[in-house]
C-alpha cells in the first residue's frame, strides 16, 4: 500500500511502523509513535457527538450522551426524552444538521483505514501487553472478559486500530490510558460492526462500517459512530473528549545568518572583548579560526575575548551554525595594535623631574666628590653672579694700585 500523506505525518522520524511481531508480542509492545493531537484522523464536525448513527439510535434505561445526538430522522430515534430515559447533554441533531459530521466521520474512517499498520496481527488483544502510541491491525479484534488493554504514551500520542471485520471488547474489561495521553487520539476503525459488552470501560472514537452496539452498563470515554446502520444503547454513558490538549505548532528551522561586521581593532597587552551575532532557529553556534594569540571565541555566546600578545593582522573565518543547513561563514580581518604612547612623555626621554646622579648620596652620607648634593634648586645663579662679583674687586684691586704706584 502507498503511503499517504496523513501517514507521513503520524510516524516519527519518518519510519513507517515497520516492526516485527516478536517485539509487539512481548510484555511491552515496540510499535512507533504518531505524535499529532487527533492524530491524523480529523473527525471534522463530528467531533462534538457522542453517538452518530445512519439508520437508527436505540436506548433503553437511563442512559447519558455527554455530547451532540444524531444522524437518523427523529422517527428513528428511541428512548431518549430525559432521565428515567435516555439524556443528552448536547444537541439532537437532525439528519440534514447532521449531514455534514456524517460526511466528516466517512473521511475519518477512509483515513483510519488507509495508514498502513505495523504489520502485526493483533487480533487478540488480551496478550499484547502495553502498547504504546502506532497504528495497530488485526481481522477480526477481540479483548476477553475481565482483561485490561492499556495504552502508554503522553498528551501527543494517537493509536489507530484497524478491525477489517468486527471489533468486540468483553464484559468487565478496561483499556488504561497511562502517561497523560488522551482517548481523543484512540481510533477504533471497524469493517462492519463494533460491540461493547456489559460494564466494559471503554476509550476511544469507534467508526464502524455498519453498527455499533454497547450493552448494560457499559462506559465509553469516545464516540460510538455507526457509518451505514445504527447505534444501539443500554444504561451507558458515553463521554466524547472534547477539550484534548491544543495540537502543538512546530518551530520552523531557519538557517543562521551572521548579522555583525568586521570585529574593532585589538591592543596588544589589553582585554579584548567583540561579540559576533546571527539570526537563526535554532539558535546558533560559532567557531572561529586564526584568531590572533590571546584570542578564543565563546561557541555559545559569539563573544571573542582575551589579550593579545602581538601586534598584526589576521584573517579570520568564523561559522554560525544550528543544524539548519547551510551554515553561514564570514571572512573578517582582525587587528591588533601596540598601545598608544602617554601624551606629553616622548618614547626614550627621561623626565626633568627624575632623580639623577646628582642626587645620590654615598653610603657615608657624604656628597660624592665633584658632585653637588641636589636640593630641588638650580645652582648656576648665584655662582654667576658671585664670579662677577670676584671679577669686579679684582678690577677695582689693580686700579687702586696703579694709583699709589702713580703718585710715588
Amino acid at each position: 500500500m502507498a503511503t499517504s500523506p496523513f501517514l507521513r505525518r503520524v510516524l516519527t522520524g519518518g519510519a513507517v511502523l515497520g516492526l516485527s511481531a516478536s517485539l509487539v508480542l512481548m510484555a511491552t509492545s515496540a510499535a512507533s509513535a504518531a505524535t499529532e493531537i487527533d492524530g491524523p484522523v480529523k473527525l471534522g464536525t463530528a467531533a462534538t457527538y457522542g453517538v452518530l448513527a445512519s439508520q437508527a439510535i436505540t436506548n433503553t434505561g437511563p442512559t447519558v450522551v455527554n455530547g451532540d445526538l444524531g444522524g437518523p430522522p427523529s422517527s428513528k430515534i428511541s428512548g431518549f426524552g430525559g432521565l428515567p430515559n435516555g439524556l443528552v447533554t448536547g444537541t439532537v441533531r437532525t439528519p440534514t444538521e447532521a449531514a455534514l459530521a456524517q460526511q466528516d466521520a466517512r473521511n475519518a474512517f477512509n483515513v483510519a483505514a488507509s495508514l498502513t499498520p505495523s504489520g502485526v496481527d493483533v487480533s487478540d488483544l488480551d496478550n499484547v501487553g502495553t502498547l504504546v502510541p502506532g497504528v495497530y491491525s488485526g481481522g477480526a479484534l477481540n479483548l476477553s472478559d475481565n482483561n485490561t488493554l492499556t495504552l502508554r504514551g503522553d498528551a501527543q500520542s494517537t493509536w489507530v486500530f484497524q478491525a477489517a471485520s468486527s471489533l468486540v471488547v468483553g464484559t468487565n474489561t478496561r483499556i488504561l490510558i497511562t502517561g497523560g495521553a488522551s482517548s481523543c487520539n484512540v481510533f477504533w476503525q471497524v469493517g462492519s460492526s463494533a460491540t461493547i459488552q456489559t460494564s466494559s470501560q471503554f476509550q476511544g472514537t469507534v467508526l464502524a462500517r455498519t453498527s455499533v452496539t454497547a450493552v448494560t452498563g457499559a462506559t465509553i470515554q469516545g464516540r460510538l459512530i455507526a457509518l451505514d446502520a445504527a447505534v444501539t444503547l443500554d444504561t451507558n454513558t458515553i463521554t466524547p473528549a472534547q477539550s484534548c490538549p491544543p495540537p502543538t505548532t512546530p518551530t520552523p528551522t531557519v538557517a543562521p545568518s551572521i548579522t555583525s561586521g568586521t570585529p574593532t581593532a585589538a591592543t596588544t597587552g589589553q582585554p579584548y572583548r567583540y561579540t559576533v551575532t546571527a539570526t537563526g532557529t535554532p539558535t546558533p553556534t560559532f567557531t572561529a579560526t586564526g584568531l590572533p594569540a590571546g584570542l578564543t571565541i565563546d561557541s555559545t555566546t559569539g563573544v571573542i575575548s582575551g589579550t593579545p600578545t602581538a601586534t598584526g593582522s589576521s584573517t579570520v573565518t568564523i561559522t554560525a551554525s544550528n543544524g539548519t543547513g547551510p551554515a553561514d561563514t564570514q571572512v573578517v580581518t582582525v587587528r591588533v595594535v601596540a598601545p598608544t604612547p602617554t601624551a606629553g612623555t616622548p618614547v626614550g626621554t627621561t623626565p626633568t623631574d627624575s632623580p639623577t646622579t646628582a642626587g645620590v648620596v654615598s653610603g657615608n652620607g657624604r656628597t660624592p666628590t665633584g658632585t653637588l648634593a641636589f636640593t630641588g634648586s638650580d645652582p648656576t645663579v648665584p655662582l654667576g653672579i658671585a664670579g662677577v662679583l670676584l671679577a669686579a674687586g679684582i678690577g677695582l684691586t689693580v686700579v687702586a694700585r696703579r694709583r699709589r704706584a702713580a703718585r710715588v
